[in-house]
């Protein structure tokens, strides 16, 4: 468990399973998808399977809860791009849209970061986005991030075509007071 006064990220309880459910698989077309990748399909998914599968959730280190005042209002994540080379990849998503534009992410991800490169001998932490999400954008400008590649007009959002945003930083360029 990492924290930052009323924020904290830590890993995922049974407790937890519920509420995951609930802001993330409840809805057929929730609001935060709009912003979390929404060329991929939003497949809903029934309480019941999403319990049965909870074994391969809880204390997973690929997979935090970010909690304000104790209330789960998202996740962050990493996945191996290529795991030989240490190269990962990380991401964040607000499901509460109460909490959107208030600073949370950038706490949330610079404690996410933090946890990374002390528990792991990373080299450097990557981003991918959308350039239809540019508040994902300038939290990773926030948090000391380099814009590596712009994969130009290969992400097609209900009829337009944006670009592929992929943004990292190098340990030895990470300040953990962003």
């Amino acid at each position: 468990m990492h924290s930052d006064q009323e924020l904290r990220i830590r890993s995922i309880t049974e407790a937890d399973i519920p509420k995951l459910w609930e802001l993330m698989y409840s809805e057929v077309s929730p609001e935060w998808k709009k912003w979390d990748a929404p060329y991929y399909e939003h497949v809903q998914i029934p309480y019941e399977q999403y319990w049965k599968d909870r074994n391969s959730i809880i204390n997973s280190p690929s997979f935090w809860v970010i909690e304000v005042k104790q209330q789960i209002i998202g996740i962050v994540s990493y996945y191996w791009e290529h795991e030989p080379s240490l190269w990962l990849e990380i991401g964040i998503v607000i499901h509460d849209p109460a909490y959107w534009s208030g600073g949370y992410g950038t706490r949330a991800l610079t404690l996410w970061i933090d946890h990374l490169f002390t528990a792991m001998p990373l080299v450097r932490v990557g981003l991918t986005t959308w350039s239809g999400n540019e508040r994902m954008i300038a939290v990773a400008y926030k948090l000391g991030m380099t814009m590596e590649a712009r994969l130009r007009k290969c992400r097609l959002y209900n009829g337009v075509y944006y670009d592929s945003i992929r943004m990292g930083i190098l340990r030895e360029e990470w300040n953990h007071e962003a």
